[in-house]
């Protein structure tokens, strides 16, 4: 079918699409993973970088990513294996462990950020004004995604 013989999409539909496109057009897995030398994949970025605020028990990372503890349990091993975190009597109840960043986990999260959040040139080149307007809109997006009651089901 071409585009002429497609139904209109809605207004919400093909801004998230657009969103969607652009985004993709411009990642980044494959930079970030030779630079690391492995995939942040199958959760194992977002539990690092929540690690970036301090440690934390494995029972609030399952929590946090919507996953059950022994699933949790293996995304650590894997960054364990990596040098990435290390586990830590908590200081409070000895039963539980505190997952914590290791120097290697800190530097990983700054080779990230550093390729990650590093703008394409078709954002770098809008005028201040269009950038003023975009970084509303996201912040807007952002403060409605927060405030907005999470399913229990995993994404």
């Amino acid at each position: 079918m071409n585009d002429s013989a497609r139904p209109a999409a809605e207004p919400v539909q093909q801004a998230w699409a657009l969103m969607h496109r652009f985004v993709e057009a411009h990642n980044r897995r494959g930079e970030l993973s030779e630079a690391l030398g492995f995939r942040l994949g199958g959760g194992r970025g977002k539990i690092l970088f929540q690690l970036r605020d301090g440690p934390r028990t494995l029972g609030q990372l399952a929590e946090a990513n919507g996953v059950d503890a022994p699933y949790a349990t293996l995304i650590v091993d894997k960054l364990e294996a990596h040098g990435l975190v290390e586990r830590r009597p908590h200081p409070d109840d000895r039963r539980r462990k505190l997952v914590t960043l290791t120097a290697a986990g800190h530097n990983a999260i700054a080779t990230a950020d550093t390729i990650l959040l590093r703008p394409p040139p078709a954002i770098r080149s809008l005028p201040a004004e269009d950038l003023e307007r975009l970084t509303e809109i996201l912040t807007r997006l952002l403060e409605v995604d927060a405030a907005e009651p999470k399913s229990s089901t995993p994404r």
